[in-house]
């Protein structure tokens, strides 16, 4: 059962890591092109929004996974 945790717990590290790298990467290319043709600034908004949220959502499965290694220490 253990080394299901482990696997769950590197599933969800992978999982978060991904999000952030792709979250970032989007958002930057969402930010040149938006700026190179002029989309309207609401746009720009909603991009830095989904950003936010995708950080929000991986610090949330990171803080969980970090709580859960810190508890098989005890």
């Amino acid at each position: 059962m253990n080394e299901e945790r482990n696997a769950s717990l590197k599933r969800q590290t992978r999982q978060a890591s991904i999000v952030i790298v792709a979250g970032f990467l989007g958002w930057m290319a969402f930010q040149l092109v938006g700026g190179a043709i002029g989309l309207p600034v609401r746009f720009a908004f909603l991009a830095d929004l989904a950003m936010l949220a995708a950080l929000a959502w991986a610090l949330f499965v990171l803080i969980n996974v970090w709580r859960a290694r810190r508890s098989e220490g005890d």
